[in-house]
């Protein structure tokens, strides 16, 4: 079997898919700024990722964050993985990264091409928004009396445990290249998705919908973070909400 290092490893995909990994006999390495023995921090480049890249075969690169640094990080581990001759490097992107002017997906985009442009191996796989970022999102917008949505926009979420298993299968595989994109199985009015999570949760708030404005808010009205064509996922967000709240199974869809 192969050694398998995995970015990010603790995280809410990472951790999974490094799971899954084990789970079909594979050796896998977790790499994450607090957890030894490979306790990276990517951006800073610090002491430690040539040790915990020696000897690896592939690297399933998870690790990110919104709030910078993804950049230097892809490149600090690209340069380092060359320097111990690793023959495989998987990478889970966005849908919409092309086509969504916002920042952390501009960002998503400079490491696709990175990781294309590296000399190794490659496979990229772009996924809609997990179930768990929805309801995070809308767990912070009810905060509030009222729950303000931005008007016109919808969603694909899909099941965070279907893409850790897409990728610990490519991982396994051999170099693909841009592999076809992953998305949740239903296109959802963003309003739908929060009257579900409002029922799932027995919280009462009034939904308003807020028209914004700018070219990152009409490309995602235009639905350039969607997916259509590869709705390939199959758990819901009713089945989701059920699981994590206990309800929601009546939501209907939008």
């Amino acid at each position: 079997m192969t050694d398998i290092l995995v970015t990010g490893g603790t995280g809410t995909l990472g951790r999974l898919v490094t799971e899954r990994l084990r789970t079909d006999g594979h050796e896998v390495r977790v790499l994450s700024r607090h957890s030894p023995p490979y306790a990276v921090d990517l951006r800073e480049n610090g002491g430690g990722l040539d040790a915990a890249l020696g000897g690896v075969e592939t690297v399933v690169h998870c690790a990110t964050s919104p709030r910078g640094g993804d950049e230097r990080a892809a490149s600090n581990l690209v340069a380092a993985a060359r320097r111990a001759g690793v023959a495989h490097l998987v990478y889970i992107s966005i849908v919409g990264v092309d086509r969504v002017p916002y920042g952390y997906y501009r960002s998503k985009l400079a490491v696709e091409r990175m990781v294309e442009e590296s000399g190794l191996g490659w496979t990229v796989l772009r996924a809609t928004q997990f179930h768990d970022l929805v309801v995070q999102a809308l767990q912070a917008l009810a905060k509030a009396p009222v729950l303000p949505l931005p008007a016109g926009i919808r969603d694909q979420p899909v099941e965070v445990a279907e893409v850790a298993g897409r990728l610990a299968a490519l991982a396994a595989g051999a170099p693909a290249g841009r592999v076809a994109d992953m998305g949740g199985p239903e296109v959802r009015t963003f309003e739908s998705l929060a009257r579900a999570y409002l029922r799932a949760t027995g919280r009462r708030r009034a939904v308003v919908k807020v028209p914004l404005a700018g070219k990152t808010y009409r490309a995602f009205r235009e639905g350039g973070h969607l997916a259509p064509g590869r709705a390939v996922g199959t758990g819901t967000f009713e089945e989701y909400l059920t699981a994590r709240f206990g309800g929601g199974e009546d939501g209907r869809r939008g």
